[in-house]
């Protein structure tokens, strides 16, 4: 097949790419990065250059594809010049209109565990509102895959481990939060890529099923921290310490809220009715090696 691959060479889309090479795809990577070109030629893909936002070329790269995988790519919490949702939604309604003037029938896109909720889950309702929209097109199969919380989102609370000795958030304690590694979801993109199209279909995609008392036991072993604690603390504390950092208060509310989705078990209810069947080969003590690498380089000195 003729496959478009969004996200650059990204956490997912890097590996993503070099499975669908290796499977005998025609794959074509859109970067806005030119320095990108040899990296992705090396992969055995070809390299299309331009703006996610730029529906004109995205109709011309997509002409042809018997395939596109989309993903909205991350915006920087620290802008204050960005809002977040209307960065999700701009980008959708790009698809959107590529999609529709190329003439593409099948859509592999990823969205987000949490995705099923319209309110309440701070930035995720900017993935529920990308839903929304591409499932307004007619003619299209699309399946949503819903990866869980990312691994490496973890390394975010290094600075406070090395600070105060502990995992502090509006969200940790006994809460179970659902865990994935980027690799595991590309295998799952590049499964559902080669599975019989549906009409409309969602994927949840997860590695491990952790609470974040386990979390911090494992991470605090692969540390040398092995009594390291996560302690829950107020939506409030969160937002204060987050805009303490330098993030605007409107981006550290949607972010607080994500927080609090899964202290409330809201993020995950839709998962825990419609639980992948088999869950990823990467587990947390795989992923535990890399955050104690990460740990030891930035703050060891």
């Amino acid at each position: 097949m003729k496959i478009v691959v969004t996200g650059s060479l990204g956490n997912i889309s890097k590996p993503l790419t070099k499975e669908l090479v290796k499977k005998g795809h025609e794959v074509t990577v859109i970067s806005t990065n030119k320095d990108k070109v040899k990296e992705i030629e090396s992969l055995g893909a070809t390299a299309a250059i331009g703006s996610l936002n730029d529906a004109g070329f995205l109709t011309n790269t997509f002409k042809g594809a018997d395939l596109v995988y989309t993903m909205n790519p991350p915006a920087n919490f620290f802008d204050p010049g960005v809002d977040l949702l209307q960065h999700y939604i701009r980008i959708a309604d790009s698809y959107v209109m590529a999609i529709q003037q190329s003439g593409v029938k099948r859509v592999v896109n990823l969205s987000s565990i949490g995705a099923h909720l319209s309110e309440g889950t701070g930035v995720i309702v900017g993935s529920h509102m990308g839903e929304v929209i591409l499932n307004k097109l007619t003619g299209v199969s699309i399946t949503h895959m819903r990866p869980a919380s990312f691994y490496y989102n973890l390394l975010g609370y290094a600075g406070t481990i090395k600070q105060t000795g502990m995992i502090m958030a509006n969200y940790g304690g006994d809460d179970m939060v659902i865990w994935v590694s980027p690799f595991d979801i590309a295998t799952a993109i590049a499964e559902e890529i080669e599975t019989a199209p549906e009409d409309r279909k969602i994927r949840y995609v997860a590695s491990e099923e952790r609470t974040a008392n386990e979390v911090a036991g494992i991470l605090g072993s692969a540390i040398g921290k092995p009594d390291l604690k996560w302690i829950v603390i107020s939506d409030e504390q969160m937002q204060k310490a987050l805009e303490g950092i330098g993030m605007p208060p409107k981006s550290a509310a949607g972010l607080s809220a994500i927080n609090s989705s899964i202290h409330s078990g809201k993020l995950f209810e839709d998962y825990l009715k419609n639980r992948p069947a088999v869950l990823g080969k990467v587990k947390l003590k795989d992923f535990a090696k890399d955050f104690a690498a990460a740990f030891d380089k930035e703050f060891v000195h």
